[in-house]
């Protein structure tokens, strides 16, 4: 038997492995997957889930995560393609930046990659706050409003990008031009700016980036909880245990 034969078999088993698992659980999707899709001020159908178990851990069909996950576990098993948030960091290295703000640019879309997207710079930032410093958990916060203000002292415009995807005539919101208005007094303004500098508004396909790139400003910016992420009982711990377990029942 060749090497590939063997390898395309040992998949076949994990999958039917994993389908024979599935079988035996009802996945009950939460009303923010389908929220907009279905009405649900009205009553739903209920699904036929006779002589099947609510799923309450892991779910067969992703990728297993450790007993005791890390952040770059995450990126790696949970978060989407991280091409933009890699690419963000690595120029925020080339530009000189504080590591905190690397990190910052590392971390700012993880709303969006992991969890939500509708305001994702404030869910990202929850997600970090009990791991970062204050001034990267600012910045991630606060690129949510910035992005959407030109500032000319630091060369940022504002991206040609939003228009094309929202119309000439957008306007973000009274909250948001409010938490920019807080941002600019604020004394983290310039980490929150720095982030939007170095946020990317495209794709670049021609730069490859490895998060391993990274590991050092991990290692003195994040703190790893000894428990794993999810499992410390911090403020976001439920908040990583969700993007671990995403279909679980209750």
């Amino acid at each position: 038997m060749s090497p590939a034969t063997a390898m395309l078999e040992k998949a076949e088993v994990a999958d039917l492995a994993a389908a024979r698992e599935m079988d035996r659980y009802a996945i009950v999707k939460s009303h923010l997957y389908t929220s907009g899709e279905v009405d649900h001020t009205k009553p739903q159908p209920r699904d036929d889930a006779k002589g099947k178990l609510r799923l309450m851990g892991h779910d067969p069909r992703l990728p297993k995560m450790p007993e005791k996950p890390r952040l770059v576990d995450f990126f790696k098993l949970r978060f989407g393609p991280c091409v933009h948030m890699l690419q963000s960091a690595r120029l925020a290295q080339k530009n000189g930046c504080s590591e905190k703000i690397v990190l910052a640019c590392l971390l700012h879309d993880v709303g969006n990659n992991g969890f939500i997207r509708a305001d994702h710079g404030y869910w990202g930032a929850q997600l970090v706050e009990p791991y970062v410093d204050e001034e990267v958990t600012f910045a991630i916060r606060y690129h949510q409003a910035l992005r959407f203000f030109a500032d000319e002292k630091y060369g940022y415009s504002y991206p040609e990008s939003y228009t094309r995807m929202f119309g000439k005539e957008f306007d973000p919101g009274a909250h948001i031009h409010r938490a920019h208005e807080h941002a600019k007094k604020h004394k983290y303004y310039e980490a929150a700016r720095l982030l939007t500098v170095n946020d990317l508004y495209a794709f670049d396909p021609s730069v490859h980036v490895e998060l391993e790139e990274f590991t050092d400003v991990i290692g003195r910016n994040f703190r790893q909880p000894a428990e794993g992420l999810g499992f410390d009982d911090s403020a976001s711990a439920h908040m990583w245990r969700t993007i671990n377990w995403p279909t679980r029942y209750l």
